[in-house]
């Protein structure tokens, strides 16, 4: 987050940190506009799903001046999880209520990031990005999920891990997490630059550019 906004919160540094502990807006189980619930969990993807192994895997925060932070897969699974029930909402349109991860909170993993960046990039492995603001992946909104419905997470879901950003559209969820690149402008992601919404709200109906 930027230096402006740490002091609006009553922070003097740019430093992410894990003293937010708000929420973001519960909506229940109300269907966005434009949207219908559906009961399984399609599976969309912009290629092919990589293959990577727990042993394989590392994420990396890299902040905007290049210092690098980063967790191998025995890392992650040390630090605390949480268990967020969450309803997701994609794009083409189908929502489902009352998902179930486990995962680690960006939160967590951000609290000791010295930072000035307002916005992030999300990197895949297989090379899929997406942008978010960074203050969307605080305040228990975002997490690095490994664990769906009790259950490892599935390849086809992104498994070992994804990004789970519930409050957005599902495509802002990055499949196959890799990585945060934190930046001081803004840059387009893989399906922002082909038209999609920079940011993807889908109780605005955010789904493409101009909405």
């Amino acid at each position: 987050m930027g230096t402006a906004l740490f002091r609006e919160r009553g922070y003097d540094m740019a430093v992410i940190s894990r003293g937010f502990h708000g929420r973001g807006r519960d909506k229940g189980h109300e269907l966005p506009p434009g949207q219908y619930e559906t009961t399984g969990f399609p599976v969309l993807s912009a290629g092919p799903t990589p293959t990577v192994s727990p042993d394989e895997w590392e994420f990396t925060v890299r902040t905007e001046t290049g210092v690098r932070y980063q967790w191998n897969w025995q890392e992650l699974m040390a630090l605390p999880s949480e268990t967020p029930t969450v309803d997701i909402h994609c794009v083409t349109k189908w929502s489902k209520f009352g998902t179930r991860w486990q995962g680690v909170s960006l939160d967590v993993l951000l609290a000791n990031v010295e930072s000035g960046a307002e916005y992030a990039m999300v990197r895949s492995y297989g090379d899929y990005t997406t942008n978010l603001p960074v203050e969307d992946l605080l305040d228990g909104k975002a997490w690095i999920a490994y664990r769906y419905d009790d259950e490892e997470l599935p390849p086809e879901h992104g498994g070992p891990a994804r990004l789970l950003v519930p409050h957005l559209y599902f495509w802002k969820s990055a499949k196959w997490v890799s990585g945060i690149q934190l930046l001081h402008e803004e840059e387009r992601g893989f399906w922002e630059t082909v038209g999609y919404h920079d940011y993807g709200d889908p109780w605005r109906e955010q789904r493409y550019q101009g909405d």
